[in-house]
C-alpha cells in the first residue's frame, strides 16, 4: 500500500485579501459597538433640528432608570453593562488573533500603575476642565443640550453602580476607538493623521445627541487620547482619564449645591 501524499498547504492570503478581511473585521466591530451609536447619535440629533424647540431648550439623561423597581432596575443595569463589554471582548479576542497578547499589544496591563494613574488623572484634569467650559458655552450659546447625568434613584447600591458604569464606558471607548480601531487602521497602513482624524471624530459622533458642542469637545478629546497612544501605545492612561472624568460627572454632579449649578448655566 502506498503512503498518502502530505496535503499541500494553502497559500497565504494576499496582501488585498488581509486588507479586506480586516476591513470588513472593523466595520463588524463598530457595528456592535460605539459606530452604531454614532448612527442612532446622527438621527438622533436630526430629530433635535427638526422637532421645534431649539437645542438650548432640549435635554438628555446619561444614566437613566430602566425598571421601576429598584432591585430589577440593578439587574438590568449590571445585565446592560455585562453586554455592553462584549465588544471590548471581541475586539480583544481578535487583536490576539497571532497569538500575541491583546493586554500587552495596546497597553492595558497595570506594569505602570502609577504612572498611569498620575498620567491620567493629568489628562482627566486637562480635558475635563476645559470641557465643562465649553459645555457652558455651548449653553449659552444654544448648540448644546441640557445634560442630566443621572436619574438613578437614590439606593444603597447607586454609588458603586455609577462606578461601574464610569468603568464600563472607559473600558468600552478607549479599547474600541482608540486601542483596537488604531491598531486596525495602523495595519491597513493608514498615515498616523488619518488614524487620529477616524478616531477623533467617531468620539465626537457618538456625542452628538448631546449637541453640537459636546460633538466638538469630543472631537478635540479624541486628538488628545489618539496622540497620546501614538506616542505610548499605553491605553491603559487613557482608561484611567475616562473613568476619573465619568465618575466626576456622575457622581460629583449630585453634589454640587444646585445654586453653583445654575452659576455656571449647567441646570
Amino acid at each position: 500500500m502506498q503512503p498518502s501524499a502530505p496535503p499541500s498547504s494553502a497559500p497565504p492570503p494576499s496582501g488585498r485579501a488581509v486588507r479586506r478581511r480586516l476591513t470588513v473585521e472593523i466595520w463588524i466591530v463598530l457595528g456592535l459597538s460605539l459606530g452604531r451609536s454614532a448612527v442612532y447619535a446622527m438621527v438622533n440629533m436630526l430629530d433635535r433640528l427638526t422637532a421645534g424647540p431649539p437645542l438650548a431648550d432640549q435635554s438628555t439623561t446619561i444614566n437613566q432608570t430602566i425598571n421601576a423597581r429598584p432591585w430589577l432596575d440593578v439587574i438590568y443595569q449590571l445585565l446592560a453593562i455585562g453586554f455592553a463589554l462584549v465588544p471590548v471582548a471581541l475586539a480583544l479576542y481578535l487583536l490576539s488573533a497571532h497569538g500575541r497578547s491583546a493586554v500587552r499589544q495596546i497597553g492595558l496591563t497595570f506594569a505602570r500603575p502609577w504612572r498611569d494613574l498620575g498620567i491620567g488623572v493629568g489628562l482627566a484634569a486637562a480635558i475635563g476642565v476645559p470641557g465643562l467650559g465649553l459645555y457652558a458655552i455651548g449653553r449659552v450659546l444654544g448648540i448644546t443640550v441640557q445634560v442630566q447625568p443621572t436619574t438613578i434613584d437614590d439606593h444603597w447600591w447607586t454609588i458603586p453602580l455609577l462606578i461601574l458604569l464610569a468603568l464600563k464606558n472607559a473600558l468600552l471607548e478607549e479599547v474600541v476607538v482608540v486601542g483596537y480601531l488604531m491598531e486596525r487602521l495602523r495595519t491597513l497602513r493608514w498615515s498616523v493623521p488619518a488614524i487620529i482624524a477616524a478616531s477623533a471624530l467617531l468620539r465626537g459622533t457618538y456625542h452628538l445627541y448631546q449637541g453640537w458642542g459636546a460633538f466638538a469637545g469630543n472631537v478635540v478629546m479624541g486628538v488628545v487620547f489618539a496622540w497620546y497612544y501614538h506616542r505610548s501605545r499605553r491605553v491603559m492612561p487613557l482608561v484611567v482619564a475616562h473613568t476619573v472624568m465619568d465618575l466626576t460627572v456622575f457622581v460629583g454632579y449630585a453634589l454640587i449645591p444646585p445654586d453653583w449649578i445654575a452659576a455656571v448655566g449647567l441646570d
